[in-house]
């Protein structure tokens, strides 16, 4: 087992200086988790389907999620875009999605 797949931590498990996102497996991938403008929803689909792939088996998940919803992020983070977080009681700055729908 390498060390990166025995990692599955949070932020605080980490040692002191080391940020988690140096064993984020989206690392170099960030066209799978920012949609282009005006990206069509069936190929938002696509490229989140390819996106939660990595993020099922990414060590680092945990303090992935945190850090999308303590900080209000876009984007698709740890197997949840912004719609999802905000179902989850968790705000984005702009609405989107079933927000902007509902609005």
């Amino acid at each position: 087992m390498s060390a990166i797949e025995a990692l599955d931590l949070r932020s605080d498990d980490l040692p002191r200086g080391v940020d988690w996102r140096e064993f984020a497996m989206c690392k170099g991938r960030l066209e799978l988790f920012f949609a282009k403008k005006a990206e069509r929803p069936q190929a938002r689909e696509r490229r989140e389907a390819r996106a939660n792939m990595l993020c099922t088996a990414c060590p680092v998940k945990i303090p992935c999620q945190q850090f999308a919803r303590d900080n209000h992020e876009y984007g698709f983070w740890a197997g949840e875009n912004e719609e999802d977080r905000h179902l989850l009681g968790y705000t984005v700055a702009a609405p989107i999605g079933i927000r902007a729908r509902n609005a």
